[in-house]
């Protein structure tokens, strides 16, 4: 199944000057996830500040075995417009857990129900981009199943893909550039785990 958006976007040199979300209060963290105090979502990516993220791989049965919905991200992002990634990520709130919100947001940006979410591990990374914005996260990686029909919301995403393993493993090999960054640890750990399954 694949579903496509076409989204008008006014391209600026500040894409995050945009961002409805910049203001969200994010948690900022040490390198062993322990908080160390918050930050709004703008300033933590202008100073690339490390943060409390996570990472959202949907799986289903398919016909030859287990497949994956990656997703491309919108062309209004902030950064990594137009690139394929796994099915959400996000940032959880102050107060708010980290499997808490990442079941909040697969709601939010594909309009369906996750469930089962388990989380196989964690890494940071961190990468910077043309406007000048950085990611530094703390990033923990979630995979579950989820149910009800697709609805992504086109501010999000404009393309979904179910992946089988195989496949998805060759394109990561092949055209690693169609890729958000994260999305190069986030997917051979997801591999790595579904295969030991």
């Amino acid at each position: 199944m694949n579903v496509e958006h076409v989204v008008e976007c006014n391209r600026q040199s500040d894409p995050m000057a945009s961002d409805p979300a910049k203001s969200d209060e994010l948690i900022l963290v040490d390198v062993f996830d322990n908080p160390v105090g918050t930050a709004s979502k703008e300033r933590a990516h202008r100073e690339s500040l490390l943060h409390r993220a996570f990472s959202v791989v949907l799986v289903r049965d398919g016909a030859s075995g287990p497949e994956v919905l990656v997703t491309r991200r919108a062309p209004c992002k902030y950064h990594s417009a137009g690139l394929w990634t796994n099915s959400c990520c996000s940032h959880p709130r102050v107060g708010e857990s980290t499997v808490d919100a990442a079941y909040r947001r697969v709601a939010q940006e594909l309009g369906v129900q996750a469930r089962d979410l388990r989380e196989i591990g964690s890494f940071i990374y961190r990468a910077s981009f043309p406007s000048g914005i950085a990611e530094y996260e703390y990033d923990h990686v979630f995979v579950g199943g989820c149910e009800g029909e697709l609805r992504p919301d086109p501010s999000e995403t404009d393309g979904v893909r179910w992946m089988p393993l195989a496949d998805l493993a060759d394109e990561l090999i092949m055209q690693p550039a169609a890729f958000a960054p994260w999305s190069l640890t986030v997917f051979p750990m997801v591999l790595v785990f579904l295969a030991g399954r």
